[in-house]
């Protein structure tokens, strides 16, 4: 049976231990809050005792994870350490200037890619790591054998182990998951200062974008300003990016302004902005138009998202939407998903929109094309209303 200690019983620190327990490990459990270590232990994550580990996995926030490293890496001094900070070059640098000598060799760094919105250890789960990526981050001093232990726990997670340098591995998550955020957060900050009326008008697509914008402020400008080299550069290309398609939207408003420059008080003010902005907006000759720079940035936007890995980190996959009126009452969702059951057909996502001022949701069900068709006529047949 592998040991292993767990340091930190945060989201991530409980969702491995009950991961770990699961595969048969052994696992202990630490924290600076005995209240937060004995309900991780309450949930099942764990024991609250000294057994000496063969592998210590550091749950602590960025910000301190190099010192919470060292502290490990001297304690237990026949195991493997690794930490599980999404940034991975400023901790790899303080571990190897606080850890004492002959023991930079036994630290990994490593990052489940996995998470949730909702923090501490009420919200672990067992099932957190199952197919998603897990990068194990070697430095150039890591012994084998501590990479194969680091390797080994993240296998019996249930994580698909994913080998990367320290710079790989920040340059990666800068743009699929801190730049993420901070558009999340940016999108979603939006709305601070629009009436309820406007806001009300939200539906699924606002949803998806701002829905990490909830996550915890104080942990991600920590995890910021560990990757802030990275973050900056793919910002600055988001920087570019969004000047062209402020640059084309001027010009369109532009156009848009000259041509109802004599439509009456309104058009007046528009022809005025138009004066005003003197036409610098314009294209240079030769140069795309302002329609063919924002076609072009959302064409580049729709060959980005084909990249993302479908289901279980295989293949993008192309699914139909059978989209179904649904009462928003108690037991109607299951009544739906009992239906598709009933008709052989598996549904690969799920969104739920609800309908403004009526007491109805659409459900958008994802399927295979081939099995659209299908479901729309068994969902007809026994009295559903598709959209």
């Amino acid at each position: 049976m592998t040991r292993a200690r767990i340091v930190g019983t945060g989201l991530i620190g409980t969702s491995i231990g009950l991961a770990l327990r699961a595969a048969g490990w052994q696992v202990s459990l630490q924290d600076p809050s005995p209240t937060a270590a004995a309900l991780a232990r309450d949930l099942g994550a764990g024991t609250i005792d000294d057994e000496t580990p063969d592998v210590v996995v550091v749950a602590a926030p960025p910000d301190v994870a190099a010192r919470v490293v060292a502290e490990q890496l001297e304690r237990w001094p026949g195991a493997a350490v690794t930490d599980v900070a999404s940034v991975k070059g400023a901790i790899a640098s303080g571990v190897a200037a606080l850890a004492g000598p002959g023991s930079v060799e036994r630290y990994v760094g490593s990052h489940p890619m996995a998470g949730r919105e909702r923090s501490g250890a009420v919200a672990g789960r067992p099932d957190l790591f199952e197919g998603r990526a897990w990068v194990v981050v070697p430095t150039p001093r890591s012994a084998p054998e501590a990479v194969d232990a680091v390797r080994a726990l993240a296998a019996a997670a249930r994580g698909e182990v994913v080998v990367m340098t320290a710079d790989e591995h920040d340059a990666a998550v800068a743009a699929v998951s801190h730049v993420p955020q901070v558009m999340a957060t940016l999108t979603a900050a939006r709305l601070r200062d629009r009436d309820e009326h406007a806001v009300g008008l939200a539906g699924q697509g606002l949803r998806d974008v701002t829905r990490i914008a909830a996550s915890d402020p104080q942990l991600w400008t920590q995890i910021l300003a560990g990757n802030a080299a990275g973050v900056r550069e793919v910002l600055l290309d988001v920087q570019e990016d969004l000047a062209a398609a402020l640059d084309a939207l001027a010009a369109l408003a532009d156009e848009a302004s000259t041509s109802g420059a004599d439509d009456g008080p309104h058009g007046e003010r528009r022809g005025e902005h138009a004066n005003a902005l003197g036409g610098r907006y314009a294209p240079a000759p030769g140069a795309p138009g302002a329609r063919a720079v924002l076609a072009r940035l959302l064409d580049d936007g729709n060959r980005g998202r084909a990249l993302v890995p479908g289901k279980h980190g295989g293949a993008p996959t192309a699914y139909d939407v059978v989209t179904v009126v649904i009462p928003d009452e108690p037991g109607s969702l299951g009544r739906l998903f009992a239906e598709v059951g009933d008709a052989g057909i598996n549904i690969e996502d799920l969104h739920l929109e609800h309908a403004v001022g009526h007491p109805v949701a659409l459900a958008e069900v994802s399927v295979l094309p081939a099995a659209s068709d299908r479901l729309r006529d068994h969902l007809r047949s026994t009295g559903w209303r598709i959209h």
